[in-house]
């Protein structure tokens, strides 16, 4: 018997929701409204605009955009066109941005008006980039000037005519997403049709989205896809609150403004909500999925105060964004608060749509579930990277024993839960003793005087190396160092307390939240301490 197998494609998610839902509001920018029909009318408008502008099946298309509609068409006018999307951080420097479009070979550049400073010097050097397009956008629309060609000239050369909302191959890559690179070059990562349809299905699931989902987009497109949430709201058929800049008082306005249901963000666009002028109790509850680094069991506490249910998720930018999940369990509804919360930082099990967590040592074996001996997090399956984007060797060694090898350190606990200890980079290594950052920063965040903390391994003469914490005081709070390293001795082991706790007014970040420890790291091991360390 033949059987006929329709390919994975999350164009689908739209050509769906146009059809049952054409008239529902789809996407919310200000003052702008656009319908679901008029959403996979303009996805197919630019997708005809792209291939009428010389773009061919397996181009790639480089996006430069905070997260605004256009950014979120891009998600599927780029595929529907047969090409392969490059979401550029809009934080990054001119150089990084042209290292990353000369890598891909982007053939063509959409970039937002304000941030065209960021391309312009180097604009006419890019090796493959035939047509720079510039959006203006009346919110920020920086000098006006740009490329010259605007978003409403690439418009003009688009048509309406119908285009199939499918692909041949579910296994064509759909995206390249670029890593940090904060140890080397950044490396292009390859997510494939079937992928992100999969993942996008893990996100509807575990974040608990509905028709009736108001999302809103603190979280970048730019990063892994926005967690594929761009097509995962989309195929739910909820509502797409766009925002162009992370701040409090503007997430907060939105939040009552639309009783937003869902936004995603790492800890630290957390804390932002959490510690605004603006912030209150809600009469509703709001379900924040976060990521990035392991939330604190009392910042989990606060939110759920404040009416907001933590769903905590773990992946990388290799795993499409969330591979693991806290699957939440009704039994620990008996618990102490301050144990379930505990029990809820895990980074959990995998989604629906993966496989397995493992930890594993050094010879691919699983070690002990017992919470104790950690191990490196490995994953396979449908939500890891096809592989790194011209870099055979880079992918090879990724994927040593057939396993993606995260560089992450954890434990398994009886329950079959993973529990990240640490980056193996960031582990402190004490007399021989290892010290997990993430537990001595857990410590210090309870503290409640300390809004932001970071633990770093730092030079020490006799142990070789001993903790030390930056920490960023909440406004109005007050704490001394003396007292900090005290409130952590009272929590864990006394050997594992910092040797010195820095005030600071805020930590290095990357555009998406996390803290970007080897700063601090250059910082306390260079001269001297880099001879020491050896």
């Amino acid at each position: 018997m033949t059987v006929w197998n329709t390919p994975l494609t999350p164009l689908a998610f739209l050509r769906r929701s146009a059809e049952v839902y054409p008239d529902k509001q789809a996407i919310v920018y200000g003052d702008r409204r656009s319908s679901y029909a008029e959403f996979a009318a303009e996805a197919t408008r630019v997708a005809h605009a792209l291939r009428g502008s010389g773009i061919e099946p397996g181009d790639r298309v480089a996006y430069l955009l905070p997260n605004v509609p256009e950014m979120l068409v891009a998600h599927f006018a780029v595929p529907l066109a047969g090409a392969v999307l490059v979401a550029i951080n809009t934080r990054l420097s001119t150089e990084e941005i042209r290292y990353i479009l000369d890598h891909s070979g982007a053939k063509l550049l959409v970039v937002d008006a304000a941030l065209y400073p960021q391309v312009a010097p180097v604009a006419a050097d890019l090796k493959t980039v035939e047509e720079i397009i510039t959006v203006i956008d009346p919110a920020a629309p920086g000098d006006g000037t740009g490329s010259g060609v605007t978003y409403d000239d690439l418009l003009a050369r688009g048509a309406d005519d119908p285009l199939p909302w499918a692909v041949e191959d579910e296994n064509a890559t759909i995206a390249i997403n670029y890593t940090s690179g904060t140890t080397g070059k950044p490396k292009g990562v390859q997510y494939i049709h079937r992928g992100a349809y999969l993942n996008s299905f893990g996100e509807v699931v575990h974040s608990a989205h509905t028709p009736d989902t108001v999302y809103l987009w603190t979280l970048p497109m730019f990063h892994c896809n926005g967690w594929c949430t761009p097509w995962a709201i989309t195929a739910i058929g909820g509502t797409h609150v766009c925002l162009r800049e992370v701040r409090g008082d503007v997430i907060w306005k939105l939040i009552n403004e639309h009783r937003v249901t869902h936004l995603n963000g790492a800890p630290t666009v957390v804390t932002t909500i959490m510690r605004a002028p603006e912030a209150t109790t809600l009469d509703y509850q709001l379900v924040i999925t976060t990521a990035g680094a392991p939330p604190s069991p009392t910042t989990i506490l606060q939110m759920e105060r404040m009416n907001f249910r933590i769903v905590h998720v773990y992946g990388l930018t290799e795993t499409y964004g969330p591979y693991s999940v806290n699957q939440y369990q009704r039994a620990w509804d008996s618990l102490e608060p301050e144990e379930r919360a505990g029990m809820q930082a895990r980074q959990g099990v995998g989604m629906v749509c993966a496989d397995w967590l493992r930890v594993v040592d050094q010879d691919m074996n699983d070690v002990p579930a017992d919470g104790t001996t950690m191990g490196e997090i490995v994953m396979r399956g449908n939500n890891v990277m096809a592989g790194y984007y011209k870099d055979p060797e880079g992918t090879a060694k990724a994927f040593s024993g057939g396993w993606f090898h995260s560089g992450d350190l954890g434990v398994m606990h009886p329950d079959g839960y993973v529990e990240l200890r640490d980056r193996a980079k960031d582990v402190v290594v004490s007399g021989g003793e290892n010290i997990s950052t993430v537990e001595v920063e857990q410590a210090i965040v309870s503290h409640p005087a300390v809004l932001e903390v970071a633990v770093i391994g730092v030079p020490d003469e006799r142990w070789g190396e001993r903790p030390k914490a930056f920490v960023v005081l909440a406004d109005g709070e007050s704490a001394t160092e003396e007292e900090l390293i005290e409130h952590v001795k009272s929590k864990i082991a006394r050997y594992k307390a910092p040797k010195a706790v820095e005030i600071v007014t805020e930590l290095p970040k990357t555009s998406t939240g996390k803290v970007q420890k080897f700063e601090l790291r250059e910082k306390e091991w260079s001269g001297e301490a880099s001879r020491i360390r050896g």
